[in-house]
């Protein structure tokens, strides 16, 4: 049999930083997606095609795997260039057609080849001084005998930013290139072929350089300085190649001339000033990055000294992404213009603009409005602050060029005349990841949490994982990645992002293994903080579960060791790791606003349940790596430092020595716990989350787990509520309060619209939204148990209060989709599962798996709804009335119907236990009058029900 039309290649992937881009790497991986016509169909080996130079090679992948495959040819030299294309043969006889060829191109320069001297501004005036830096070069003639150009390539990092241009127009469309690494260890280069732009004769290659994270003055306080000089500086190399098989390269060096041009002023923090009145232009009109520009007046650029080796570029570029036009204006007293965005973002603004010569525009940023004015307190020393003096030309366009904000709201003062639509757009901007996983419900304020998180994951994954995108720090702290990193590899294709930065991590990593709380490390602190420092353990493994790199997490291995090495040592005999420093479950919502790390759970219970933790994901690693004495050795301490956890910190009833819901979220989902303690430990949890009104009562540690440790121990209608609460804190807070990302604190904004008075307050920032893992794996029900999502388990939690849930995710096998609905009592599960995946299906009060492959599934299944509630009254215990969602709206309404706030003040001081009634609680907020109403309130709905219920039978 070959049919070829019963199964289709329809895609080919490369290890690239973005499609289309060049690879880093000789050996890159490559992979495959197939359709196929039958279900049961499975590859029985695939043929892969390399046509370079105008020959063919062939290579055959014996059995199913088409995901993540070794290079199968020879080592990709430096700028070797050719077409991959695969067709696949079922076990069957089926063969597919060959696949549309990829181009590949190898980015990476020989060991030898990198001679660009670094440049910048041969007199700065200040510090960051922006530069334009150019050079000029000759090609020859089409009528001369000399050979054509047939290639041109131009490799170009920067410590700062740069945009290079050939002959005025840009290379690439690429922005902040090339990215932020610890450039003192590390620095990237970008390869962008550039044959199209170069031309016979005359040709210009310039240089735009701004300061960007290299000269940004990074720490806090006092202590804030650059930590990679005061200048910026740039290097670049042209290769050009020829038809006799020649080439040619032209470098950055003393050649090269440089200036001052419009870009008077930039920085991270500040913003940009730019004044197009000074754009360099000749006598002639020819731009300063045009051929034949007199450059007389220009100094020869300043060299400085020579810079890490750059590598290629790993991680995707930063792009412009999407453009936004603002949805309303307000008018300030003082005749600026405040734009609403209707969305917080990440990028800047683009102005279109005519007006006269001089005039100043400039534009101040914010995510929030206090009072109608921007919120700037929250922003700190960063101005965020961007202005543009017109050259009166006509219609100007203009976007900053090195710098980026975060904001909502945009107050433009200056403008000439009236602001048009269309004027002033948001340019949104982020590394450009593929996006891979999405979710959706018919329950708006759960729809916009998880649209939150996805806005705060793209403002955030900017160059590197970010806390925050606004204030003056935007630096890569590892307790936030480390604990987003599931949420963040379903949504989007976050491998080489984080593949790039983890390389960063272990640069940064101290001798003794300590790992900074910032990756690039700039605050010039290095303490062993758990749950931060595990990120060198837990990044790479996920990574590796989720998304099937393996090479990552042997590339890492070493980094992880050191961490849990230095922990242990920290630990000591005991294997109890407290005293000295630490994070704890930063921000509870206990901690003062000035006091973030003062939370309600012991920090040696914390670091000591991430130690195990650790050293349980460290002896995976070390299997995977086929280290198998390491792998026996740090099972065996996992052990070891699991059984410390319930010497030290659990009583022999399964209480924790820390009471609070983090403690028992971190002894469930860790498995801390012996089995005959677990029911307990989360009867207990579920006790907790109610006596605390299902708020939410945990931080960065407990947050991520609290409804997986509900949920894990049978106790879904208390994570359904604490999931769906809206009352401060919870998750559902900041979306009635009209939050757009996610928030740092639960309560950066109080009620009353105010800015939490707190120090540290950004209104993006992704790490408290890392319950959105919980929404895919559990809500909808789609995990995870091969890498790649080769094998999942489908078992959808249709909570009280939702009516649906949905997940759908691009696998490296085509696309999977998952989720439930409620058709009347029944619950109607759905399921479409690609080619080469398998699902284990756990349905609703099922109580064993059924196994399915590849093909569309429908099932319904019958969900019983929850207990009428008995009859309630004011002496009913506070426990049944918290878990009535009609008695407590009685006792609600009537509160805030009597004093406005009055419910609130009751919830804050409220213990919901069972053992105190609400007669006990409600009178120091009601009237007597007030409480007979409630109670009266109350019979008539216990007479409603027992005239509802059905009539019992024998």
């Amino acid at each position: 049999m070959t049919d070829r039309s019963a199964v289709c290649v329809v895609r080919v992937d490369i290890d690239a930083p973005a499609p289309c881009l060049p690879v880093a790497s000789p050996r890159p991986r490559v992979g495959w997606r197939v359709e196929a016509r039958e279900p049961a169909w499975r590859q029985e080996h695939a043929e892969v095609r390399w046509v370079v130079a105008g020959r063919t090679r062939y290579a055959r992948i014996a059995g199913e795997s088409r995901f993540r495959i070794a290079w199968p040819f020879a080592a990709l030299e430096p700028r070797e260039t050719g077409a991959l294309s695969v067709r696949v043969v079922g076990v069957d006889g089926s063969v597919s057609a060959w696949s549309d060829p990829v181009r590949v191109v190898a980015g990476f320069l020989a060991d030898d080849e990198w001679h660009a001297e670094w440049i910048g501004h041969p007199a700065p005036q200040a510090h960051a001084q922006p530069a334009l830096l150019r050079c000029e070069f000759d090609l020859p003639d089409r009528g001369s005998d000399a050979p054509a150009v047939v290639r041109a390539l131009l490799y170009a990092s920067a410590v700062g930013g740069y945009r290079a241009a050939v002959n005025g127009r840009d290379v690439a469309d690429h922005v902040l290139a090339p990215g932020w690494t610890p450039y003192s260890s590390r620095t990237v280069h970008d390869t962008v072929e550039v044959t199209p732009l170069v031309r016979a004769g005359r040709n210009c290659l310039s240089l735009r350089v701004a300061g960007l994270w290299a000269t940004e003055h990074f720490g806090f306080r006092q202590n804030a300085r650059p930590r990679y000089g005061d200048q910026p500086r740039v290097a670049a190399q042209l290769l050009l190649e020829f038809a006799d098989g020649s080439r040619r390269w032209v470098r950055t060096g003393p050649s090269w001339t440089a200036s001052t041009g419009a870009l008077l002023a930039s920085g991270l923090y500040a913003g940009e000033t730019y004044d197009a009145r000074a754009q360099p232009v000749d006598a002639a009109g020819r731009e300063w990055d045009e051929p034949g520009f007199d450059d007389g007046s220009w100094a020869p650029a300043r060299v400085y000294p020579r810079e890490t080796i750059p590598g290629p570029r790993v991680s995707p570029p930063v792009r412009r992404i999407e453009q936004r036009h603002p949805v309303a204006r307000i008018a300030t007293d003082d005749g600026a213009t405040i734009l609403d965005f209707g969305q917080n973002l990440v990028g800047r603004l683009r102005l279109r603009v005519a007006g006269p010569r001089g005039t100043r525009i400039t534009l101040r940023h914010a995510e929030v409005l206090e009072h109608g004015r921007l919120g700037t307190r929250p922003l700190r020393r960063a101005a965020a602050t961007d202005r543009y003096t017109l050259a009166g030309t006509g219609t100007e366009v203009w976007e900053p060029e090195f710098t980026f904000h975060g904001f909502r709201y945009a107050e433009v003062s200056g403008w000439p005349g009236e602001i048009p639509e269309g004027a002033v757009t948001a340019v949104v901007v982020h590394s450009d990841l593929e996006r891979t996983g999405s979710f959706r419900t018919s329950h708006p304020l759960l729809q916009r949490l998880h649209d939150n998180v996805v806005w705060s994951l793209r403002g955030n994954f900017l160059s590197i994982p970010t806390d925050c995108p606004q204030r003056d720090e935007r630096l890569g702290w590892t307790g936030d990645i480390q604990v987003f990193a599931p949420t963040a590899a379903f949504l989007y294709d976050v491998r080489g992002l984080l593949d790039s930065w983890l390389r960063d991590l272990a640069l940064e990593q101290a001798a003794d293994g300590t790992v900074p709380f910032v990756v690039p490390d700039v605050i010039g602190i290095a303490r062993p903080a758990a749950a931060w420092g595990d990120a060198a353990v837990i990044v790479p493994d996920v990574l590796e579960r989720l998304l099937g790199d393996a090479d990552t997490v042997r590339r890492q291995y070493p980094s992880a060791k050191a961490w849990v090495d230095r922990c242990l040592e920290l630990a000591g005999p005991t294997r109890v790791w407290e005293g000295g420093f630490q994070f704890g479950d930063w921000l509870d919502p206990t901690a003062p606003p000035d006091r973030p790390a003062q939370a309600m759970t012991s920090t040696g219970l914390v670091a000591t349940a991430q130690l195990a933790r650790s050293a349980r994901v460290l002896a995976r690693a070390a299997a995977l790596c086929g280290e198998s004495a390491d792998a026996v050795a740090y099972a065996a301490v996992a052990e070891e430092v699991t059984a410390a956890f319930v010497r030290e910190f659990v009583t022999p009833a399964g209480r924790l020595m820390s009471d609070t819901p983090t403690a028992y979220a971190l002894a469930l989902v860790f498995e801390l716990l012996p089995e005959e303690l677990r029911r307990a430990a989360g009867d207990r949890l579920a006790d907790l989350v109610r006596e605390n009104g299902y708020r939410i009562a945990t931080g960065f540690v407990g947050t991520p787990l609290v409804l997986d440790a509900l949920t894990m121990t049978g106790h879904d209608a208390q994570a359904a509520r604490l999931l769906l609460q809206t009352r401060c804190p919870s998750w559902l807070y900041p979306v009635t309060m009209g939050a757009t990302t996610i928030w740092e604190r639960w309560d950066s904004m109080l009620p009353d619209g105010s800015i939490n008075p707190g120090d540290m307050t950004s209104f993006n920032h992704y790490a408290l939204g890392a319950v959105a893992d919980w929404m895919h794996r559990v809500l909808a029900g789609m995990t995870a148990l091969e890498p790649g999502y080769r094998r999942i388990r489908i078992a959808p939690h249709p909570l009280v209060g939702i009516d649906d849930a949905a997940v759908t995710y691009a696998s490296p096998f085509g696309q999977i989709e998952v989720g439930w609905r409620r058709d009347g009592a029944r619950v109607v599960v759905e399921a479409v599962l690609p080619t080469g995946v398998e699902a284990l299906v756990r349905l609703p009060g099922a109580s064993a798996d059924v196994v399915v492959g590849t093909g569309t599934y429908r099932w319904e299944v019958v969900v019983a709804e929850p207990p009428v509630p008995a009859s309630v009254s004011l002496d009913s215990a506070l426990a049944e009335i918290i878990d009535d969602a009609d008695a407590l709206a009685v006792v609600v309404d009537a509160l805030d119907a009597h004093r406005p706030g009055a419910a609130d003040a009751m919830f804050a001081a409220t213990r919901w236990t069972r053992g105190q009634t609400l007669a006990e609680v409600v009178f120091q907020y009601a009237s007597p009058a007030v409480q007979a109403q409630i109670g009266g309130r109350l019979a008539s709905l216990s007479a409603s029900r027992q005239s509802a219920a059905p009539p019992s039978g024998d």
